[in-house]
């Protein structure tokens, strides 16, 4: 065991000067949010007022139309770029599901994730609102997502369909995965993984991430099981983590993985490519040094335009090829 008593870590000199001079801004907002433990409508209030910040700076760089939609029953916002969908993506579809612990997210969140995505890539982009906690428990949103899959099936071929998320999102997405496996249902073309993974939340960047973004060094990882949304759950089940399955890792599509350096989920990120790619599934796990957890939900920097070039060439590479 390492024992840290007092560190004083300079920021990363590959960082773009814009990411040097927002980290201190992201820090101090950050030190402001409510304990995961506090109330509920607190916490959705917080992060909502963020994300419908982020959301509207976003649209101002990426023009998009959107619009409220149930598929299947389950409440979705889609997005559509303003100049079309390209040609070659009429045939395509990409389902966002948003981050937020699984308790927040909805909706603003999704928005943050699916409108430069969208507008890049031109390309329609469905970001479902899934059941969360404490109100719901598992497997609630992987029972959503699969509705509203199911439902796009109805007009689009598996191949031609992306899934993608972050934090949670990105868990959940991983979650769908092996739900549809499991229904036998066809998996989607290719999926996104990003700040999110197949295993519990654990390795070195659990304890130096916090450390690096200036809170304490934690005393154990947060465990997706002490999640309300998990509750009565077991990490054993590959429906909850499905990297404690080999066998089930082998029928993943194509996956993207992406975090950064200073993200606490870095090490679960690298372990799940590590897995996925031990079960012969086609990988591509993209880090940005500095970069902390979710840091693509603010558009201005560098590297979250770098990263949405990323996710767009990804999807654009890998659907309909199977």
């Amino acid at each position: 065991m390492t024992v840290v008593t007092q560190a004083s870590i300079p920021y990363s000199a590959f960082a773009s000067p814009e990411a040097r001079a927002f980290f201190p801004k992201m820090l101090a907002s950050g030190s402001k949010a409510p304990p995961i433990t506090g109330p509920i409508e607190q916490n959705r209030a917080f992060y909502d007022k963020i994300n419908s910040d982020r959301a509207e700076r976003m649209r101002k760089i990426y023009p998009v139309r959107i619009h409220a939609e149930r598929i299947a029953g389950v409440g979705t916002d889609v997005v559509e770029p303003e100049q079309g969908i390209a040609a070659n993506n009429r045939t395509r579809v990409l389902i966002n599901l948003h981050g937020g612990g699984f308790l927040w997210g909805a909706h603003s969140g999704g928005l943050v994730e699916a409108i430069p995505v969208a507008s890049l890539g031109r390309i329609k982009v469905i970001s479902v609102d899934y059941r969360q906690g404490p109100e719901h428990v598992f497997p609630a949103a992987s029972e959503d997502v699969e509705a509203v899959y199911r439902e796009l099936l109805k007009q689009y071929k598996p191949a031609d369909i992306g899934i993608y998320g972050c934090s949670a999102g990105g868990v959940l997405t991983g979650e769908v995965v092996a739900r549809l496996i499991s229904r036998k249902l066809p998996v989607p073309g290719a999926i996104g993984m990003f700040c999110g993974a197949v295993v519990n939340m654990d390795g070195d960047s659990a304890y130096v991430g916090p450390l690096l973004n200036g809170g304490p060094v934690p005393t154990a990882p947060l465990k997706l099981e002490s999640l309300p949304y998990f509750k009565g759950a077991s990490a054993d089940d590959p429906l909850v983590m499905p990297g404690v399955s080999p066998a089930l890792l082998t029928k993943f599509p194509p996956t993207l993985l992406i975090s950064g350096t200073r993200d606490f989920a870095m090490s679960s990120v690298i372990r799940s490519q590590t897995l996925l790619n031990q079960a012969g599934v086609e990988t591509e796990l993209r880090l940005w040094d500095g970069m902390w957890h979710s840091f693509f939900s603010d558009p201005e920097l560098p590297e979250s335009k770098d990263a949405y070039a990323v996710m767009v060439k990804f999807f654009d590479r890998h659907l309909g090829r199977h």
